[in-house]
């Protein structure tokens, strides 16, 4: 408790400056039967584990709105408690919903991420498991996760101290028997390529960021060699996910791929031999997906200083005129003017009261354009066809 006091003083000091209805029916507490449910939460995550000996753990809890969705779903269950609650980190499409979770069920342990965030969201969330006097823990790479003494929950990565929310995720590995399941969060490609020393090999993989291409490289892919992957992400949703190139890569060592926007709440049941998926496989034809061109791409989005960097990856100039960078959250366009960017050259589009403009700057305004709490960023080409894009 002592931690979870200290995370909540430094984040006060941070912002001063299609699955089957009568599965869900199934009290929980199989008897040596295993259950991962993957929570159709929309734009979002949240999975719920039931282990052979009725453990419960929630993993993440999609965003605020569809927090009274989970509480409902478990409470189906006929959840009563949960024995550990994980918030892999502090963005809100993965934070927002254990609001609700908090206020509706006990809870025995909280881990966190342990990655102060400014937002009301997160600060909401301390201060109940704070007045609750919930047990909290900031686990480290290489913990073990006290759960059910069949099942291993192995923490894979795990940093506090990152820059970026998503590099701060803590992705679990979770075995039982013969059967695993490698739940990554938000982890990029950089984390992917750290945890690659690791044994990431597993039957199941919750494919990272929602299928987005800055996550799931193909060395990932290869190593974790998944039979089932799960994409969890909302219909429809203005990020493009999943992206064409993590499909790709899924589909080339055969992996089944499962989708919570199409097939709803997917659930795997195992007995640590063998296992069976309740949802309908992934149908979406890869030949409809846009593809992002990675010649030219946004490598860096400064919230504080507002400031987007864009780079030419190609070996030849790139006319920017009529491309527009956009704010996702915000629903906000930056148009391009006749201008010319070499190769391996980068350019920056500044806003905010601290924007400037000359040499390879350029304002767009002088109005805060990106929000604190995960505004995505995309480049469009004169086409409208998404280049590249950047959570």
């Amino acid at each position: 408790m002592k931690k979870l006091i200290l995370v909540i003083a430094a984040m006060f000091i941070l912002a001063g400056c299609a699955m089957n209805t009568e599965t869900n029916k199934t009290p929980v507490n199989a008897g040596g039967e295993m259950r991962v449910h993957f929570i159709d939460v929309g734009q979002g995550d949240s999975i719920f584990i039931e282990s052979p000996n009725g453990q419960t753990m929630l993993i993440d809890g999609g965003v605020k709105g569809a927090g009274p969705e989970i509480v409902a779903y478990l409470k189906e269950l006929g959840v009563q408690k949960l024995d550990a609650v994980v918030a892999t980190h502090p963005d809100a499409d993965h934070i927002g919903g254990l609001i609700a979770v908090l206020n509706s069920i006990e809870i025995e342990e909280f881990y966190d991420s342990g990655k102060v965030h400014t937002s009301q969201t997160f600060e909401e969330m301390l201060t109940l498991i704070d007045t609750k006097n919930i047990s909290y823990n900031i686990p480290k790479t290489g913990d073990t996760l006290a759960f059910d003494e069949e099942v291993s929950v192995k923490v894979l990565s795990a940093d506090e101290t990152a820059s970026d929310n998503n590099d701060a995720s803590i992705v679990l590995k979770v075995t039982y028997g013969d059967v695993s399941f490698l739940l990554t969060g938000d982890a990029g490609e950089a984390l992917e390529k750290e945890m690659l020393q690791k044994d990431v090999k597993s039957t199941v993989l919750k494919a990272g960021h929602h299928g987005s291409n800055t996550s799931s490289s193909q060395s990932f892919i290869q190593a974790v060699h998944p039979e089932v992957t799960v994409l969890s992400y909302g219909e429809d949703n203005k990020y493009g996910h999943p992206h064409k190139e993590v499909v790709d890569r899924l589909q080339e060592i055969d992996s089944k791929i499962y989708a919570t926007a199409e097939a709803g709440t997917v659930i795997v049941s195992t007995d640590g031999v063998n296992y069976d998926v309740s949802a309908k496989e992934w149908s979406n034809s890869i030949e409809n997906m846009p593809s992002i061109n990675e010649g030219v791409e946004i490598i860096s989005k400064d919230l504080e200083n507002e400031i987007v960097a864009i780079q030419n990856n190609t070996a030849q100039a790139v006319d920017l005129k009529d491309w527009q960078l956009v704010s996702i959250e915000g629903n906000q366009a930056f148009n391009f003017p006749n201008v010319t960017l070499q190769p391996g050259k980068i350019i920056y589009i500044t806003s905010g009261a601290t924007a400037r403009e000359g040499l390879n700057y350029l304002k767009w305004t002088g109005r805060q354009i990106w929000l604190n709490d995960g505004d995505g960023a995309q480049l469009l080409n004169e086409k409208g066809e998404i280049v590249s894009e950047l959570d």
